[in-house]
């Protein structure tokens, strides 16, 4: 067969094969898998960046949500952060016992004197949690001390004395509760009911005169006292053995109230904790009040 060479014109060359530029190597020393679409840097730059913002975001709003939770919320309420550390005792609910019928509460409009008509038992600050009842202290019916019981708290020498003014000053009862706890801090709480608000300011034994004590001084730690919210500091009075003492140390909170005297009295090998006897002396106040 005869090649025909007629054309219509000259034939177009053929287009030159483009070559597509090669990818830059990827910073990661992983390679893409083949095939993989990758957005420029710039673009995946920018995208990690909004992630990791938004991420920082979520977290932030999630962090103030917690910090504000926590700032509101009683240490007790917070899973994991107790209240050991600061040295305060946790107690049994507290409530006051109501008066027998008819008779006013303290302190009332028809008993402005303070009278406490209640129990006197059910006045007397209850012991915390996980201690131990005192085996030292001599407790009569009713946890009733006699006034001899209770005058060996107090030097020999000052005892006779003691009870010839509870006789003078209308001392009509002495309750009282003690407790051991497992750092090794006894406390004895005593309540003095005398027949009015005029005879229980005799009291002269808050800190004065206490067996084997060399010399007390004001607490000044009680003022900056954070264990519950400060009260009324009218008719208290916080006091500690003074620097050097022997093998314990001594504190004392008193409380008159009324027609009741609250003494408190803790002690401790090697030194007493000033937070125990700040928080029984609040609550013990907060029962009398």
């Amino acid at each position: 067969m005869t090649e025909q060479n007629t054309t219509v014109g000259p034939a177009p060359a053929d287009p030159a094969p483009v070559t597509p530029a090669a990818p830059e190597a990827p910073a990661d020393p992983e390679a893409l898998a083949p095939g993989a679409v990758t957005a420029p840097k710039d673009r995946r730059a920018l995208r990690a960046a909004l992630r990791w913002t938004a991420a920082v975001l979520v977290f932030a709003a999630a962090g103030a949500g917690t910090a504000y939770g926590i700032t509101r919320a009683e240490r007790t309420d917070v899973p994991g952060l107790s209240t050991k550390g600061d040295g305060r005792w946790t107690y049994p609910v507290l409530s006051k016992p109501a008066p027998p019928p008819g008779a006013p509460v303290p302190f009332a409009v028809d008993n402005l004197d303070g009278i406490h008509y209640a129990d006197l038992t059910q006045l007397t600050l209850p012991a915390p949690v996980g201690s131990a009842p005192d085996p030292g202290l001599k407790l009569e019916k009713d946890s009733a001390v006699t006034v001899d019981t209770f005058l060996e708290e107090y030097d020999p020498s000052a005892r006779e004395k003691m009870k010839q003014g509870f006789a003078d000053n209308g001392l009509r009862q002495i309750v009282a509760r003690g407790w051991t706890t497992p750092d090794g801090t006894r406390t004895r709480v005593y309540l003095l009911r005398f027949h009015g608000s005029g005879f229980a300011d005799t009291f002269t034994g808050c800190g004065i005169d206490l067996n084997g004590v060399k010399g007390m001084e004001p607490d000044s730690a009680w003022e900056q006292a954070r264990t519950q919210p400060a009260p009324d500091p009218s008719g208290i009075s916080v006091l500690r053995e003074s620097v050097p003492f022997g093998d314990e140390q001594t504190r004392v909170g008193c409380v008159q109230s009324g027609d009741v005297q609250a003494l408190i009295l803790q002690n401790r090998k090697g030194g007493a904790g000033a937070v125990p006897l700040h928080q029984a002396v609040i609550l013990q106040r907060q029962l009398l009040s």
